[in-house]
């Protein structure tokens, strides 16, 4: 007999390991440029370009920028740590075995770019805008989440523990396996789409009102 998989399922990521890195040169964060197997860290600047980017099995710890643009930019097995940027242009941005640690982002611009296997961990985000984007294998750890846009995402195998969201949108999103119940959620939009994800009884409880007037039920004493 075949066995039935569980559900949700966990998102399958795996720990980015970095050997043999040599030290990069600030200079070379730049549009279009090719970093590979190297280290940076403690830059400090008004503005890091890197647009079009290819960013691999590198090792970013402690940029700090009033904009970090990777607009178009690729980022393979590496890690992004304790980044601390206002705004971030990272639209239709390719993120693939990607983690990001305690990083500090204020408003992070996502929109239509592809995550696969990426962690996030400690990070403190203000306005996530992956609207239109495709996740798969995606975890958030003991985050802080102003507001996570996953309006017409698609969105498989991403999980949440120790997490909290203010404002949740899933309008017009495609959901599958998608754990919700490690998040704190305080608002949510888009019931709708709920259709593959999972939450906690204790979350039920607190959507019920929100359910019921969306189906259109009368609650009566």
């Amino acid at each position: 007999m075949a066995r039935t998989k569980p559900f949700p399922e966990r998102p399958a990521i795996d720990e980015v390991v970095l050997t043999d890195l040599v030290a990069g040169d600030p200079a070379d964060l730049c549009p279009g440029t090719d970093l590979e197997g190297v280290a940076l860290a403690d830059v400090v600047a008004d503005r890091i370009n890197l647009a079009r980017a290819g960013v691999h099995e590198s090792h970013l710890a402690g940029l700090r920028a009033g904009e970090l643009d990777l607009t178009g930019a690729t980022l393979v097995d590496t890690v992004v740590d304790g980044v601390d940027v206002p705004v971030v242009r990272a639209v239709r941005s390719t993120w693939r075995g990607v983690s990001l640690r305690t990083a500090r982002l204020g408003s992070a611009e996502l929109y239509e770019s592809r995550w696969r296997g990426v962690d996030v961990v400690g990070c403190k985000l203000g306005y996530v805008n992956l609207r239109g984007a495709t996740l798969d294998d995606v975890r958030f750890t003991d985050c802080i989440v102003d507001e996570l846009d996953l309006v017409q995402a698609t969105a498989t195998r991403v999980a949440f523990a120790g997490t909290r969201v203010r404002r949740l949108d899933v309008q017009g999103a495609t959901l599958r396996h998608v754990d919700l119940r490690g998040a704190g959620l305080e608002e949510l939009s888009g019931l709708d789409a709920l259709a593959g994800t999972a939450i906690s009884p204790e979350q039920l409880a607190d959507l019920a009102p929100a359910l019921a007037a969306h189906l259109g039920i009368t609650v009566l004493g």
